[in-house]
């Protein structure tokens, strides 16, 4: 775990991709606290909360058929069987298989939230954090986002875009796209940052800090 104090610049960009300076990541936010086991912990809790537990095999008593003995107790010179719905049997029941069941693991709010800051610092430590103004679509066009994209250098990258609130038209012009997503910053979780090559964030996400460039 990395928890020296640091600060960070990162890139501004106009809404039509021109580079307009740098600007200082808030420290409160970007401190340089890497926590690498909490991480894990939170990208773990995450996969496993979306799995459904659904999975279910058939018990012996939950199979159709076998409620008498397929042959007498004695004298057959075969080994006695009490039902062809035995799982030794072909078609017969499951032992141990799997049940429907909740895979949910529960991580404390403030383990989330350091998971969440390590997560950025990460990435603002491989200079892949960029700042863009407010991004305002009137409709959806997946060419606009191709062509932001570009300007900032990133194309071909896993591009994580993190919009000031919920912009539908934001996120529709990028949901064509296999290596990008677009999501309110306040709804950001370890496992997509981690997930991403780059971090675009809208400057009024952030809280304000002086800038500079």
């Amino acid at each position: 775990m990395t928890t020296e104090t640091q600060t960070f610049q990162a890139p501004v960009f106009t809404a039509q991709g021109k580079q307009g300076g740098t600007r200082q990541l808030p420290e409160g936010m970007f401190d340089g606290t890497v926590n690498v086991p909490v991480m894990h912990q939170a990208v773990k809790a995450f996969l496993a909360n979306r799995r459904q537990g659904t999975a279910k095999t058939k018990t012996r008593g939950e199979v159709t058929g076998g409620n008498q003995k397929p042959w007498k107790q004695k004298g057959t010179g075969r080994a006695r069987q009490g039902s062809i719905r035995a799982p030794n049997w072909p078609g017969g029941g499951t032992v141990f298989g799997p049940q429907p069941r909740s895979y949910t693991q529960i991580v404390p709010k403030q383990v989330r939230a350091l998971a969440r800051k390590s997560a950025l610092n990460a990435r603002a430590r491989e200079n892949a954090v960029l700042l863009v103004d407010a991004l305002n679509y009137s409709a959806p066009k997946t060419k606009s986002i191709l062509s932001l994209f570009e300007s900032f250098g990133v194309a071909g990258k896993k591009v994580l875009l993190l919009t000031d609130g919920v912009k539908p038209n934001v996120y529709l012009s990028a949901r064509n796209l296999a290596r990008a997503h677009v999501m309110p910053f306040s709804d950001v979780s370890t496992y997509h940052i981690l997930w991403s090559d780059v971090v675009v964030i809208e400057s009024s996400a952030l809280p304000q800090t002086s800038a500079e460039g």
